[in-house]
Parts: C-alpha cells; sequence; structure tokens
C-alpha cells in the first residue's frame, strides 16, 4: 500500500482519487447497446448474452421448477444465515415508515402529504465470481415493504444458463415477482425499454461494474429512476492506537477483495498503527481466496498519516467513503462531526461486513464521492412523498387575495382568475 505523512490539504483531491474510468470510455459502447435493445429487444438481449456472457437461451425467464432446485441446493446453514439478515433487514426498514402528515397551514386551507409505492421496480444482482445474494434482501426487502407490485429481478446466468441458487432462493424469499437471466447493459437496457421477456421498469436499483453504472446514467434519460451512481466499492477506516491492527486489515481486505477497482484507505493518528496494518495486511492477503483481486485494489490504496483528529476529519469528509469505519478513542468526535458518508461503522467489533450482510443497516450505497448528496438506499428510496390539499370557502377567502396579487405581479391571468370566478361566486351568494 502507499504511505502518505502529512499530507498538505491541496494536495488531497489526487491523493484520494478514485480508480476509475472515465465515462469517456464506457459510453459509446453503453449507448450502442442500448439502441439496439431498444430497437431489437430481446434478439440484442440474446447477442449480448452470448458475446458477454458465452450462453445462448430459448427462455430468459427463471421457471418455478428452477427456483425449487435451488431451494433444494442450498444448505439449511446457509438458508438459516439468510433468514436472520432479512429479519433484521425487514425490522430496520420497517422501522422507517412514516404516517400521514397533516395540517391545517391557514383556516379552511387543509395540505397533507401521503407516501406512495413506486409500482414498478428494477433490480439489477451482479453475478460472476461473487454472487451477491445479499443484495437481493438489501433491495427486495423494502421494496416490498413499501408496496410495490412488480419487483423485477436481472442477474447474468452462467455458462450452463443458470442462476446462482442462492440469488434464487433469496428472490424467492423477500417476494420477488419475475427473474430474469440478463446482465451488463443489455439488462439495464431491457429494463428501461421493455422487451418481449423483460418488463419495463419506473425505478432500477443495484450495484454493478462501471459499465452498469453507465447504462443507469443512461437509463434516466429515458424517463426511468436509479438509485445512485453506485460504482466499485471502497471503505475509509479511521484508527488510533486503541484499534486493533488485525481487525482493521481484515476491513480493509474485505473491501479490497471486491475487485480490482476497490479503493481502502487507512486514516491515522498514529504511525506505529499504520505500520502493523500493513503487516496484518500481508500476511492476511496471502491466505485469501481472491488474493490476486485483493493485491490489484491494495496497489490503488493508501495508508495516511495525519496530526492530529481534526485534519483527518476534514480529509474524511473531503473523501465522502462509501462505507466508513471510525475506531478511535475520540469516536464521538467523528460520529458527531461526518457529514460526508454512506454507512458508518463505530468501535473495534463493528465490522463493515456486518453491514453487508446481516446487522439490518442497507448496504447499496453511494460511492465515488456521492455520498456528499445521496443517501444510501432506505425505503423511502421505493416511495414517492404525494401531497395534498383540500379549500374549503372560508379557506379560498382567506388566501385568494394573496393568490390575486402574486399572480398578477408575474403576468399570470388565467391564475388569477382561477381565484377571482371562485371569490365572485361566494360573495354573489352573501
Amino acid at each position: 500500500m502507499n504511505k502518505i505523512y502529512s499530507p498538505k490539504s491541496e494536495t488531497w483531491s489526487e491523493i484520494l482519487k478514485r480508480p476509475t474510468k472515465t465515462i469517456d470510455d464506457i459510453e459509446t459502447t453503453v449507448k450502442e447497446i442500448f439502441k439496439e435493445v431498444q430497437k431489437k429487444g430481446d434478439e440484442a438481449v440474446s447477442k449480448y448474452t452470448s458475446i458477454f456472457d458465452g450462453i445462448i437461451l430459448e427462455d430468459y425467464e427463471v421457471s418455478q421448477d428452477e427456483i425449487v432446485e435451488a431451494i433444494a441446493l442450498i444448505s439449511d446453514e446457509l438458508k438459516d444465515a439468510i433468514q436472520l439478515a432479512k429479519s433484521n433487514i425487514y425490522k430496520f426498514h420497517l422501522a422507517q415508515k412514516t404516517e400521514r402528515i397533516s395540517v391545517e397551514t391557514t383556516e379552511g386551507v387543509n395540505c397533507w402529504q401521503e407516501k406512495r409505492p413506486i409500482q414498478k421496480i428494477g433490480l439489477y444482482i451482479p453475478g460472476g465470481t461473487a454472487p451477491l445474494f445479499s443484495t437481493v434482501l438489501m433491495l427486495a426487502v423494502p421494496a416490498a415493504i413499501a408496496g410495490s407490485k412488480e419487483i423485477v429481478l436481472c442477474s447474468p446466468p452462467d455458462k450452463n444458463g443458470k442462476i446462482n441458487p442462492a440469488i434464487l432462493y433469496a428472490a424467492n424469499l423477500c417476494g420477488v415477482t419475475k427473474i430474469i437471466k440478463a446482465g451488463g447493459i443489455q439488462a439495464i437496457a431491457g429494463m428501461t425499454f421493455g422487451t418481449q421477456s423483460i418488463p419495463k421498469v419506473y425505478k432500477i436499483f443495484g450495484p454493478g461494474n462501471q459499465f452498469v453504472t453507465v447504462a443507469k446514467q443512461l437509463a434516466t434519460q429515458y424517463g426511468v429512476a436509479i438509485d445512485m451512481p453506485a460504482g466499485p466499492s471502497e471503505l475509509l477506516v479511521v484508527a488510533d492506537d486503541s484499534a486493533v491492527p488485525a481487525f482493521v486489515a481484515s476491513d480493509l481486505l474485505s473491501q479490497a477483495e471486491h475487485g480490482t477497482d476497490s479503493q481502502v484507505i487507512l486514516v491515522s493518528t498514529s504511525k506505529e498503527l499504520i505500520d502493523a496494518v500493513e503487516s496484518e495486511i500481508q500476511s492476511q492477503i496471502a491466505v485469501l481466496p481472491r488474493k490476486a483481486i485483493a493485491e490489484k485494489a491494495i496497489a490503488n490504496s493508501k495508508l495516511i498519516y495525519v496530526e492530529n483528529d481534526a485534519v483527518a476529519l476534514q480529509l474524511i469528509n473531503e473523501y465522502g467513503p462509501e462505507h466508513f469505519i471510525i475506531c478511535t478513542n475520540n469516536d464521538d468526535f467523528y460520529v458527531d462531526g461526518i457529514y460526508n458518508a454512506g454507512s458508518v461503522f463505530i468501535g473495534n467489533y463493528t465490522p463493515e461486513s456486518a453491514g453487508d450482510y446481516a446487522s439490518g443497516t442497507n448496504h447499496t450505497l453511494p460511492t465515488n464521492g456521492y455520498a456528499k448528496n445521496y443517501s444510501g438506499v432506505n425505503l423511502d428510496s421505493f416511495m414517492k412523498s404525494m401531497t395534498f390539499q383540500k379549500i374549503t370557502e372560508k379557506g379560498i377567502l382567506n388566501i385568494g387575495k394573496a393568490i390575486e396579487v402574486m399572480a398578477v405581479a408575474e403576468g399570470l391571468q388565467a391564475h388569477k382568475n382561477a381565484v377571482t370566478l371562485r371569490l365572485a361566486q361566494i360573495e354573489a351568494r352573501e
């Protein structure tokens, strides 16, 4: 890892740069595939599934028989773990429900806000070397709580035309209504436009590689909303001598093994801790099954020494990490002062992987600095706030004159007339 000592603030943006490709490198490919899927539907999806996944499929939808087969393949131990995780995720997201907010702003003017579910939800679940069945729980559980009527899941098939059985088990457990064997750009395009096999949805959720991220961003140009521009995973740990070096190293590696473009950073006020963590990383990485992936990610990562907590916090807010672990003697300082982070983990016994799987919080989080202006996925991500109002005769008398004056000032005579006619009718009856 790259060790950096007491960097000046004017160098932070360069030091903290993410190891990602520019959109220009990817956008042309994404646009070409989108146009083809829009024009040719399943034919284009089949073409790119053959190219990228090495399989030609006759039917994209997962059958009930395949789901039953998948359930039988899952060990009872894994089923119990998934069910525990689902229970905690359900509890945390159910607690986010809010009641109708109702206010009489002026006598006779009643306004209220209610939330309604987004009816058609699309979930993208990566497959490949790390099939993220945990992401199914993170997305399908709150979608079901919100009351979404259609929950469509797309995930790439393997060389045998199958989706990982744990993904199918979790999808079935959480109420997904349709499961499609399609991945990558073609899956996002399919959910954007709709094809013969892939339903069109109103909002797309889920992580993916940079091609999927750009595809999701392109989908917004066609009237489809997305959760956020979620790219490669990242983690920043702030730690001092109170932290356990082995724990810190394990947390850094837990994110490094996600992908070669993942980034992990340690910020510390202790040079001794930095050296100890570096040593632990070297020993722990040697036995990881995904060692080659983790090593490449570690090459893009940083060990940063700063003089004090105040400087550390300023640097961290500048970076805006997706995941932020705090292991210090001054935890409250960081908890109270952090503004830009997707999800925060506090103390030596709160590993980031707890949030990835089973504590109950959502692991679909903003990356690439988007924690400065995006929230992670939550129950409201699957809902829309709608406002309502009902005005009585007394109410329109109370605010009517103000409306007329404001409408005239903006040069909108018809707006004024809509009030004037009503006021005239009331006055005529009196």
